[in-house]
């Protein structure tokens, strides 16, 4: 018998909580559920879980702390934010500290199925990526431990969805990669399913400080204007 999947969801409000933890139970889920976030960054850091949905607004400690320790221990460990509809700035934060995903309130409960089973799929594809992804201007980047090195043998270290999300526009470096394309073989977003994110955007932007000499100014890692991103090979960037 196949192992359930393990979820972790931190939420101070109770309704919310309560219906996250029946409608995933529903959908065969193991859910546990915390209230606060100090249990929220105990349960977090224990390994336990497949995926965390980590509210942005909690008694004790907030989810951007919680997703920001989470990181620096496990790279590998999938969050998704649960974000104010109306505050962005909690969605780029929450990006930049590394969360997978974010999902805003008030939410459909079809829509945030959707956006767990997602990053869940795609995390399950990444079996097979290439020892080393990127060789450029002494830049390597190690896509099984996530880590990479500069030209000055300064240690880079990478999330897993950053890891993804350079490994398909490396293997489709011949050609722009448009948003929606990635949004479907990177986040694993059924195709044509018109989600309204920045996710793509800021992880582009974030890889771009990692890898670019001048992240303002990209030699690597280009917008096509009307076509999408491209990974340039070594031997183009000159």
């Amino acid at each position: 018998m196949e192992a359930k999947i393990k979820l972790l969801v931190v939420e101070d409000e109770e309704p919310i909580r309560q219906g996250l933890v029946d409608v995933f139970t529903f959908h065969g889920y193991e859910v546990q559920a915390v209230d606060n976030g100090t249990d929220g960054l105990a349960q977090a850091k224990s390994g336990k879980f497949d995926l965390i949905l980590l509210d942005v607004m909690l008694p004790g400690l907030d989810g951007f702390s919680i997703c920001d320790e989470v990181r620096a221990q496990s790279r590998d460990q999938l969050i998704i934010m649960l974000t104010a509809k109306t505050s962005e700035q909690d969605i780029i934060t929450g990006l930049k500290l590394g969360a997978d995903d974010y999902v805003a309130k008030p939410f459909s409960v079809q829509e945030l199925v959707l956006r767990v089973e997602a990053v869940l799929r795609r995390s399950r594809k990444l079996e097979s990526l290439e020892s080393e992804l990127l060789a450029a201007d002494g830049l390597r980047i190690d896509t099984r431990n996530l880590i990479g090195t500069s030209a000055q043998g300064e240690e880079i270290p990478f999330t897993r969805r950053e890891v993804d999300l350079l490994s398909y526009l490396w293997a489709n470096r011949e050609r722009p990669v448009p948003r929606e394309e990635l949004l479907a073989e990177v986040w694993g977003y059924k195709r044509g399913a018109h989600i309204e994110t920045r996710t793509v955007d800021i992880h582009i932007a974030k890889l771009r400080r990692k890898i670019e000499p001048n992240p303002k100014d990209p030699t690597y890692l280009i917008t096509i204007r009307g076509e999408g991103y491209k990974l340039l090979p070594p031997a183009e960037t000159n």
